[in-house]
């Protein structure tokens, strides 16, 4: 039986133990932080550049991983004739997909690898990947794991909560949108991706809306009680430990459903550099 393994990219949320345990290949994405390069993942870690984020002169900037490091990551994974599957950041938010098609091509791979457009990012781009790597170690196929993968993305809910909007204007994300909203006093928003969109959902000033937005996440997830199993809480802190109102978050959410699995982590540079600091998102799906 063809042996398959499993590529990303750093934006994605997994922990080290899921990384080693499925033997998963993560290919970084770069950060420039006031003309220096570094190395997701590799010579800065994820508090480390919230920290100097905090302090930079201008906004960060983070990109997509050269084509010559994907390129020599394909040759490396299939050199022993395995399929490898590819589940990236969505091409709203990054061109690593995109540049990961290029390195194919490049390779002549196309009958090995097998690329997915993740659509999102974070622990739900890993709910994807932890998704198709639990299906290698049941033995299924390729076949097999990209169609549970896509249900699995069918399903993704990712909200999150933008406390500061200065980076998110400064990113241009939202492009003029965001300019108008943050004309506003206190201004906070809600934001989504659906089909791998990203849109302002709700804004609304102050605590109250964070609170409201909790709770109408917290609403949907025991809506869908015995439907949820896993529930990933990112966030961005200066802090070097996680914010005491996301630990109250997840233990309300366990409250909910003892059996959720809920983990709760620093989000990645690329979504830092453009959330701002105290953001924080909760994603989960249903299946």
């Amino acid at each position: 039986m063809t042996k398959i393994k499993i590529m990303t990219d750093s934006s994605v949320q997994l922990t080290p133990e899921e990384i080693e345990k499925y033997n998963i290949t993560v290919i970084p994405l770069s950060i420039m932080i006031d003309d220096h390069t570094y190395t997701d993942g590799v010579d800065i870690s994820r508090h480390e550049f919230v920290l100097k984020m905090m302090k930079a002169k201008e906004l960060p900037k983070t990109s997509q991983p050269p084509i010559g490091r994907i390129v020599e990551t394909i040759k490396k994974l299939t050199a022993d004739g395995s399929d490898v599957i590819g589940i990236f950041i969505g091409k709203a938010l990054s061109g690593t997909v995109i540049a990961a098609k290029q390195a194919v091509e490049l390779t002549g791979t196309a009958d090995k690898v097998h690329l997915i457009d993740s659509q999102i990012t974070d622990r739900a781009e890993g709910f994807q990947v932890l998704t198709a790597a639990r299906d290698i170690a049941k033995g299924k196929g390729v076949k097999e794991i990209l169609a549970h993968v896509e249900q699995i993305q069918k399903s993704e809910k990712l909200r999150m909560m933008i406390v500061n909007l200065e980076n998110i204007v400064k990113g241009g994300r939202l492009g003029p949108v965001s300019g108008k909203i943050a004309s506003f006093l206190n201004i906070r928003i809600e934001l989504q991706m659906p089909d791998g969109k990203l849109i302002v959902a709700k804004k609304g000033r102050g605590k109250k809306f964070t609170r409201a937005f909790d709770e109408r996440v917290l609403a949907d997830i025991a809506a869908n009680k015995g439907k949820v199993s896993e529930v990933g809480i990112s966030y961005v802190s200066a802090g070097e430990t996680a914010p005491e109102n996301l630990l109250e978050f997840k233990r309300r959410i366990e409250e909910i459903d003892s059996t959720i699995d809920v983990l709760v982590r620093e989000t990645s540079p690329a979504i830092a550099t453009h959330a701002g600091l105290d953001a924080y998102a909760v994603l989960y799906y249903t299946e």
